[in-house]
């Protein structure tokens, strides 16, 4: 006598099958860790606690001097801004820099991926609160900063080290909540 029964579904159910259905659960857990995050745009940076990159760019200006990663190593805390007159952001940010620079903190600006003479326009219509420019005109020196776009900023202490990365435009509510904590972690080391 053959058997000839129909064979019920879970017969051909097989380990195997829930394996792909338990990555992609494991995979949407992870996505979804992520964007638990207080502030998604609070992304971390590998250079929190170590030097700044090593870097030197030309000028922006015409006689006047360039930067480089001995200027970070200047006694004092100091704020790097990679920006660009193409970025609306940093149109945004702009009066933010103007107020910090204007009560005393040292600014050095990247110069990321610009036009100079649009660059200088940028500066001569919304103001200069840089004490150092460099033009970074290829990009390389972002890319080695890990800069994910502009603007961003760089919180840096005395000895040239990465306190702070902030990622976007510092806002005016930004400056109590995260920049000055940063400024005074960096000047207490």
């Amino acid at each position: 006598m053959t058997d000839d029964a129909p064979q019920s579904p879970r017969s051909g159910f097989r380990l195997w099958m829930i394996v792909p259905a338990l990555g992609a659960a494991a995979v949407m857990a992870v996505f979804l860790l992520g964007l638990e995050r207080d502030n998604p745009r609070d992304l971390p940076s590998t250079f929190i606690d170590k030097p700044a990159p090593a870097f030197e760019l030309p000028p922006l200006h015409d006689g006047q001097p360039g930067f480089s990663t001995a200027d970070l190593q200047v006694p004092g805390v100091k704020l790097v801004n990679i920006w660009a007159s193409w970025c609306v952001p940093c149109r945004a940010e702009h009066p933010v820099l103007e107020k910090l620079a204007a009560e005393g903190v040292t600014i050095h600006g990247i110069n990321y991926k610009d036009d100079p003479a649009k660059a200088k326009a940028f500066l001569d219509d919304l103001g200069n609160p840089y004490t150092l420019i460099g033009a970074d005109t290829n990009g390389r020196a972002g890319i080695d900063w890990g800069a994910y776009g502009v603007p961003e900023t760089f919180v840096i202490d005395g000895q040239g080290r990465v306190v702070y990365k902030h990622i976007g435009p510092i806002m005016a509510t930004d400056i109590d909540s995260k920049i000055r904590p940063a400024l005074a972690e960096a000047a207490a080391r």
